[in-house]
């Protein structure tokens, strides 16, 4: 059996934007939403989301948050969670 990854924990994600010497509200409002948005990918999923935070932590969102991207039982990356070009 692959051993399952575990989700970030939110206030990892926070502390490591907090290292990166931004906050998620600041991050909310440079992307153009309001200050508390950003915190909605915290807690369900949402791609933009997930992808701006990814972004800021030069990560891909299926590091911080695998459950979302990576298929239970094939462990395969999620075709429709993948990047679009832009």
């Amino acid at each position: 059996m692959i051993p399952r990854k575990e989700n970030w924990h939110s206030a990892d994600i926070i502390a490591a934007l907090r290292k990166r010497g931004t906050t998620l509200a600041a991050l909310s409002r440079q992307s153009g939403l309001s200050s508390s948005t950003l915190a909605n990918a915290l807690v369900r999923p949402w791609p933009k989301g997930e992808w701006l935070i990814a972004d800021a932590l030069e990560k891909h969102p299926s590091e911080i948050w695998p459950s979302r991207y990576y298929d239970p039982i094939t462990h395969q990356l999620r075709a429709n969670r993948q990047r679009k070009e832009r």
